[in-house]
């Protein structure tokens, strides 16, 4: 098992980020690679609360972790600090014992140049996935987290959930 570490600033304030890490639409709609679309099976953030996602290629070729073309895990959140942090612990719905685990991420988010850095930070990765692919994914969900949050209309009115979806 390995850890990564991957960051991205974005210019947008802590809440409306924070707000994009809690909001099931707005999940479905960042943290999904090039090449893959999202389905939001359950998705319920408060501490304690359970989620279960499944990521699948969108051409014939890739093979997925959990089906034939697709990645499907499910977890919790160990930890909601608003604004600042989510902690959750996830693991991927396949037979391979290679990919079996539990997994962590943390994001962390902070006031930096006017926007917000943000850090997400995977522990307990099998050895079974590539770290290369870890880290892409990572980049192109926060890319795509910060295409999302930045265009947000209103994006720093408290409270607001501009962002396309429920938690």
């Amino acid at each position: 098992m390995y850890s990564t570490r991957v960051s991205q600033h974005v210019n947008a304030p802590r809440s409306a980020v924070y707000q994009a890490l809690v909001d099931a639409g707005a999940i479905a709609q960042w943290r999904v690679p090039a090449g893959m679309s999202s389905h939001i099976h359950e998705f319920d953030a408060r501490e304690g609360g359970s989620f279960r996602i499944s990521l699948t290629y969108d051409a014939p070729g890739p093979t997925g972790k959990s089906a034939s073309h697709t990645d499907t895990y499910h977890g919790h959140f160990a930890e909601l600090v608003p604004d600042e942090r989510v902690v959750e612990v996830f693991e991927f719905e396949t037979a391979d014992p290679a990919l079996r685990g539990a997994m962590t991420m943390t994001t962390t988010l902070t006031d930096a140049g006017g926007g917000t850095d943000v850090v997400i930070v995977h522990e307990g990765i099998p050895d079974a996935v590539p770290a290369a692919d870890n880290e892409t994914g990572t980049r192109m969900a926060l890319a795509n987290l910060a295409a999302l949050v930045e265009s947000a209309p209103n994006r720093s009115t408290p409270g607001r959930s501009d962002l396309g979806g429920t938690s």
